[in-house]
């Protein structure tokens, strides 16, 4: 792995590794308050809070609509005002995570905040809610030098909490997603607790306060994190890195260290503390971390990504096509990836696949503002008459 990598936070977009079958432990003395500040509240009663236009949804458009659904089913009726374009119109934007009125307001989240919008419904509603990750291959992204790694979270709706039945029945349960169902069929989950969820929505908004360059929100939001959820590791991780940012070198390997005692094969940990650990001058307290990272992953995330930069740098744009797209053999729904191999097409007059790579960075990007670049220069591109 390169030096320069940058440094990688998980959970931006949805949700990592987290279990709350057991009763979370007391928060370690990991905390630095002193250094960062005036304090600032975080109050997690707020995240799945209704707002008066969310009820009067429920009421209206729900609720109504309920003795309309075939089994007079409230779960049925939620369904069609969540995936019915004609009505609440929802779409997916990971530019930042909602709370549940934020993300109502705007009908547009992440899979964290729609998770969290539907959830604070359907509670209103009476119905029983559970949580699940969706275990599977992590999805990598950036912002300058920040890394973050985001795994998925849906939700599954059971029978109203006045059902007197205590049997299981599968077919009662009715699992919402925001993804594709061909996406996600077939893959293990992992249920997970409110708590831990409140955890991921905190880390979420103390690695985007991050990006940001908020470093004191930043901490709290972490803070936060660990607070709800003990257990959850990412909020470490993050902690740590803003400790890290902060100029707190000593504090912030002391939070990533003592994360990693707990999941010693946690690649982003070991990457981090590593990077840090050598930053300070200490290349032989990195060189075990270094190795076990070696053996758990031989080649990191972004690694042909970043060779085919440097390519492009030297002007070698057929090399840099060539490890652009073996990057994209690994992780084909990542929009730079495309819009970079688009750029090494277009250096050696290759219009027409590079509009094809334009087009594919506009549908994978997440982002209003990524959309609206690629759009623009795509639009651009078919005005010259490349089709």
């Amino acid at each position: 792995m390169r030096r320069h990598l940058g440094i990688l936070i998980t959970a931006l977009s949805c949700a990592l590794l987290a279990a709350c079958a057991t009763p979370p432990p007391p928060a370690p003395p990991v905390f630095s308050d002193s250094a960062f500040a005036p304090a600032m509240a975080v109050d997690a009663s707020q995240v799945f809070a209704l707002d008066d236009a969310m009820r009067r949804y429920l009421r209206n458009e729900v609720l109504l609509r309920k003795t309309d659904a075939r089994s007079n089913n409230p779960r049925a009726a939620l369904y069609q005002a969540l995936y019915d374009k004609a009505m609440l119109k929802l779409e997916y934007d990971a530019d930042f995570t909602r709370n549940a009125s934020e993300t109502f307001a705007a009908r547009s989240g992440n899979c964290l905040s729609l998770v969290i919008m539907t959830a604070a419904l359907a509670q209103e509603l009476g119905l029983a809610v559970r949580y699940q990750e969706v275990l599977g291959e992590a999805s990598w992204s950036r912002s300058g030098d920040l890394y973050f790694v985001a795994g998925h979270v849906n939700l599954v709706l059971g029978r109203q909490r006045l059902d007197n039945s205590r049997s299981y029945d599968a077919s009662a349960m009715m699992v919402i997603d925001f993804l594709p169902s061909k996406d996600v069929a077939g893959y293990r989950t992992r249920e997970l607790g409110e708590a831990t969820i409140l955890a991921m929505y905190m880390n979420n908004r103390a690695a985007e306060t991050l990006r940001r360059g908020q470093v004191h929100a930043a901490y709290w939001w972490a803070r936060s994190a660990i607070v709800q959820d003990p257990s959850f590791s990412g909020a470490y991780n993050t902690l740590g890195l803003v400790q890290l940012r902060h100029g707190d070198t000593e504090a912030g390997q002391r939070t990533l260290a003592h994360a990693l005692e707990r999941a010693p094969d946690n690649t982003v940990l070991l990457a981090n503390l590593a990077q840090s650990l050598e930053a300070s001058g200490l290349a032989e307290q990195a060189q075990p971390l270094r190795q076990r990272l070696l053996a758990l992953q031989p080649q990191p995330p972004f690694h042909y990504f970043n060779l085919g930069k440097a390519a492009m740098e030297r002007h070698d744009y057929a090399l840099a096509i060539a490890l652009f797209s073996r990057e994209i053999a690994r992780d084909p729904y990542y929009h730079e990836f495309h819009f970079w191999l688009a750029q090494a097409h277009a250096q050696l007059g290759q219009w027409r696949q590079a509009g094809k790579q334009l087009q594919l960075a506009l549908d994978q990007s997440t982002t209003r503002g990524d959309q609206a670049l690629y759009a623009a220069k795509l639009q651009r591109l078919r005005a010259a008459g490349v089709q």
